[in-house]
């Protein structure tokens, strides 16, 4: 079911800030209280009272549906996670999970610097709306099997919540199939993201790590 992959760097990654963001109250950390059944996520883990089957990657817990594989992305420098990858046949979805200031959302910003990064390399974007609110259909410009330049579907979406922001990216045919894409995003809706109260600066990625059962 896990594997592991290396990857050197993530499409539209989130540059980090120096600007620190403090501590904060449990009022403040709560958008909710208990996940009430068939409440619709992403979750804060103030919202559950327990991972409840989901498999704990640190940042993110989810629960995988049936067929489903995972596979975590690893920075070849570091040895570190940089994202949890969740693909069913030829759809797949990456997650990463940031810390954000808790006065505000970042994703409008980050939407127009992925934007703005993706057209820079020849790209193309188109702003929509998709079952997590505005969203970026792409074609990402790769190099093709006979040298020539194909352009690949993606589709980024992004989710603001209690002081943390959880990106999602969409490729494969879960980029250009819905129904293939409404699969993942169950996944999605049920994923729990864990801030912790420990002081982070904003758009500074939450620790991802292999599960606990993975670990030798």
């Amino acid at each position: 079911m896990f594997g592991r992959k290396k990857k050197a760097s993530e499409q539209g990654d989130a540059p980090q800030t120096q600007d620190a963001d403090g501590s904060t109250t449990a009022d403040e950390t709560s958008h909710g209280t208990a996940a009430a059944a068939g409440e619709s996520g992403p979750f804060d883990q103030s919202q559950v009272s327990a991972a409840d089957g989901r498999v704990d990657f640190g940042g993110l817990w989810l629960r995988p549906g049936p067929g489903m594989e995972l596979r975590l992305e690893v920075d070849p420098t570091s040895d570190a996670v940089s994202a949890v990858q969740v693909g069913v046949d030829d759809a797949t979805v990456q997650l990463q999970a940031f810390a954000a200031p808790r006065s505000s959302g970042i994703w409008d910003e980050i939407r127009g610097e992925i934007a703005e990064m993706i057209e820079k390399n020849r790209g193309t974007v188109e702003e929509g709306t998709g079952p997590f609110g505005t969203e970026l259909r792409t074609r990402l410009p790769q190099p093709g099997g006979d040298g020539r330049t194909v352009f690949a579907p993606a589709i980024f979406a992004g989710v603001d919540g209690p002081r943390w922001f959880l990106r999602a990216v969409y490729s494969g045919r879960a980029a250009v199939d819905d129904a293939a894409r409404a699969r993942l995003d169950d996944v999605v809706r049920d994923l729990v993201v864990v801030r912790g109260a420990d002081p982070m600066a904003p758009r500074e990625m939450l620790e991802l790590k292999m599960p606990a059962t993975e670990q030798s």
